[in-house]
Formats: C-alpha cells, structure tokens, sequence
C-alpha cells in the first residue's frame, strides 16, 4: 500500500502508546532497523526500558494509519546533573513510508507535549542535518555534556520553555541504555 503525502497526512492517528501495543511496535522497530528475522538493539531497548519503568507515557507515542501502527516514538527518563531529563530514542517509521511526515510528526508531537508539560529539554543522539529542522543543537553548545563517545555534533538537545543555563550539566540515558550497549 502506497499513500500519497496527503492522503497519509489527513489519515494518521496519533495516540499514546499502550502495553497492547508491544508486539506491533517491536515488529515496527525491527522492520525499521534489521533485516527481516533478526531482532534490533532498539527493540531490546524498549523492552528494557518498560520493564525498568523508564519509558515517559506521555511522550511515547505511536502513529496509526486506518488503525495500523507505522509508526513510534518513545521517550525515557535520563539524568541532567540531579534534575530528570527526557532523552528521545528510538524512533520507527515502517520502512515503506519512511520520508513522508510521520517521523516529523511524530517528533513535532513530542516536542510540543514535553514543552507542554514544563519539560526543560529532550536530548537526543542521531543525525544533526534532521533534528536540527525541529530545533535540535549539540547539546554541548547548552553545557550538556555526553554519556557516550559520540561526536559532538550528533549529541543534541532541544531547550524547551523552561530551560535555565543553570540546568546544564552531565547527561545520563536511562540505565538500559548502558545494559544494552554493553
């Protein structure tokens, strides 16, 4: 099935993710990661983190078109020096509508809610040439320092409306993020 950007526009559903969801949005996270029949990090991660209680509800969201998940993104609590902070990650689209506006969708939902709920900033780590179209920085321009290796530029954070310079600090993921790499 094929959507024009349209039609998938004005037929994508965006809700909450729920534990009913799991199956689908292992299945979605595989297909948007692996080759068929493998299992994905990603998927491992997201297990990991509801187990461990990690993943934020409001800001875990899938995208439904005709009541079929295409699309997810979860977000978990991390560390910014003693304060909670929200790191994004993962984030699938199914590979067949990748480049459509879900993901943009998805991560422009996500933003607004955190902001909404007086969340100081969403860090993330992935590709600067796409998360800066939403406002994402190296987070290291903010003073957020990074848990991982990673080059400065794909650290990122987006500061939100309650941000204070003073906030920033050393950035911790969730611990399964440190299970699951390793």
């Amino acid at each position: 099935m094929t959507l024009d950007q349209r039609a998938l526009r004005d037929r994508l559903v965006l809700r909450q993710a729920t534990p009913g969801d799991d199956d689908a949005i292992g299945a979605l996270t595989d297909a948007a990661f692996v080759a068929v029949g493998e299992e994905s990090v990603e998927r491992r991660l997201l297990r990991e983190l509801a187990a461990d209680g990690d993943l934020v509800p409001e800001l875990t969201v899938v995208a439904e078109v005709d009541a079929e998940l295409v699309g997810h993104v979860a977000c978990s609590w991390g560390t910014l020096g003693e304060q909670r902070a929200i790191g994004l990650g993962p984030i699938s689209v199914r590979p067949d509508l990748q480049r459509r506006g879900i993901g943009g969708t998805l991560m422009s939902a996500v933003v607004a809610t955190a902001d909404q709920r007086g969340d100081a900033v969403v860090v993330l780590l992935g590709d600067p040439a796409y998360y800066g179209y939403f406002g994402f920085v190296p987070a290291s321009t903010l003073g957020i320092t990074s848990p991982g290796p990673w080059r400065d530029a794909y650290f990122q954070a987006k500061p939100l409306r309650a941000w204070r310079p003073e906030m920033a600090g050393a950035f911790r993921y969730a611990p399964a993020f440190e299970r699951i790499e390793g």
